[in-house]
């Protein structure tokens, strides 16, 4: 079939045309799907559960680049916090089962009742300072909550990676 220069002229401009709509398209859409913090703040649920000013304070990175930091920095973090405990719960551990076999030897003798009196004035004195430290205590935990709603996705990334370096 042979086309004349008007019909090929026509049917040329008409690829161009889808071909940008296409193109605009293909961009409407990237835009739509990489902006999901800008579209989840937009929603009702979002503001209800993390607040109006919720937003990640790491917004310059991809929503990827934040999940691979929170990731990575969880893994790190579950891996030592596994490490780190097996060697205190080895070490508290053997140093109870040590007292204890001295004390089934005989070459220590424990008085229970100050064991008592001193646990007791302890438990005490922590009630004591427990009460003061509320409000620090609220103070934190009021920081740490906003920390993780304008942070979410790399919090989420985190603990993901946090639960991975325990199970590692």
């Amino acid at each position: 079939m042979h086309m004349t220069p008007d019909v090929r002229a026509v049917e040329d401009r008409a690829d161009s045309k889808m071909a940008n709509r296409d193109k605009e398209l293909e961009e409407e859409i990237y835009d739509k799907v990489v902006d999901l913090t800008e579209y989840a703040k937009r929603q009702r649920w979002w503001n209800r559960l993390f607040g109006k000013n919720s937003g990640p304070i790491a917004a310059k990175y991809s929503v990827a680049t934040q999940i691979a930091i929170g990731g990575v920095s969880g893994w790190c973090a579950g891996y030592l916090f596994q490490k780190v405990g097996k060697v205190a719960a080895t070490a508290v551990g053997g140093g109870l089962l040590l007292l204890q076999i001295a004390n089934n030897s005989g070459y220590i003798q424990v008085d229970w009742k100050r064991v008592e009196k001193d646990v007791n004035k302890a438990k005490k004195q922590l009630k004591k300072s427990t009460d003061q430290a509320g409000p620090e205590l609220n103070t934190l935990f009021e920081k740490s909550t906003e920390f993780v709603k304008k942070n979410i996705v790399v919090t989420g990334g985190f603990i993901g990676g946090f639960l991975l370096g325990l199970a590692s």
